[in-house]
């Protein structure tokens, strides 16, 4: 196995502050404190897996990387904003932000494999925003930034997905009703308090007089960072989702949707500048 790249692996010293995008900026703060709350979904992961040595074995791994996720968008982040502090901000998030079932023992997903089709889905879509940075970006070292984590991300959904196939042949697989619950009831957590909170207190905490909305940053971020999207970014997360389905990336269902959802996202972008 290849070593997994650090923070001295990032040219930190071609950072141009000329090239930052305050919309982006804002975006990077949020992302920065959710994935340096892994520790959280490591818990949850152990307890839903108790018995798994297989996969308990590489939870530990993919939650470091994430944290790293964490501190390198943090550090970026700090060097285009000086008044911003990461550590601050994610001991708010932490404090006062989204908690985890981490008393669970059983997923909320279901079961095992909704839990690990779960996972693919925000692993695609983690794949398709961050490939979306480094396209949007101008700035040198958020685009070395976000390439590193986008192929981190890939290997997760790898991850994730070997291990779904491994459920599906060793127990009877989900029915395509209970994925389907799994994609809604991921969809409908978008609206909770974890982008919305985070962005919130990387980006609002410490001005005069700020009171959490939770509407208001939901809107803000997610605002800020559908506009990074262009079309080949959706499909590449859509893609990798309708594998973890079953289908074919490139099959009849593929063509069929791809555009559907493509539309429906320029709608909700669309909504959303309004």
């Amino acid at each position: 196995m290849s070593k997994h790249w650090t923070l001295d692996d990032i040219a930190w010293d071609s950072f141009d502050p000329s090239k930052v995008d305050p919309d982006l900026l804002a975006t990077i703060k949020t992302a920065a404190m959710v994935e340096a709350n892994a520790s959280d979904y490591v818990t949850y992961l152990l307890n839903v897996f108790d018995g798994d040595d297989a996969f308990c074995a590489v939870v530990h791994q993919w939650g470091e990387e994430e944290k790293q996720h964490g501190a390198a968008l943090g550090r970026w982040a700090q060097l285009a904003d000086p008044e911003f502090s990461f550590d601050a901000s994610l001991r708010r998030v932490q404090e006062d932000g989204f908690q985890l079932p981490l008393d669970k023992t059983e997923s909320v997903r279901g079961s095992r494999q909704g839990e690990l089709l779960a996972r693919c889905l925000v692993e695609s879509s983690t794949t398709s925003f961050y490939s979306a940075i480094k396209d949007a970006a101008e700035e040198p070292v958020l685009r070395q930034i976000a390439e590193l984590i986008a192929s981190d991300e890939v290997n997760h959904y790898r991850l994730f997905h070997r291990h779904l196939m491994r459920y599906q042949e060793t127990h009877k697989k989900i029915s395509l009703l209970e994925r389907v619950k799994v994609v809604v009831g991921r969809i409908n957590e978008s609206d909770d308090d974890e982008f919305a909170f985070a962005y919130f207190a990387t980006n609002l905490a410490n001005k005069d007089g700020a009171v959490y909305d939770r509407a208001f940053c939901a809107k803000a971020y997610e605002r800020n960072a559908l506009g990074l999207y262009q079309r080949s970014h959706l499909e590449m997360g859509a893609r990798m989702i309708l594998r973890a389905f079953g289908f074919k990336s490139q099959g009849l269902v593929s063509k069929t949707i791809l555009p559907v959802l493509w539309f429906a996202f320029q709608r909700r972008r669309n909504k959303l500048v309004a």
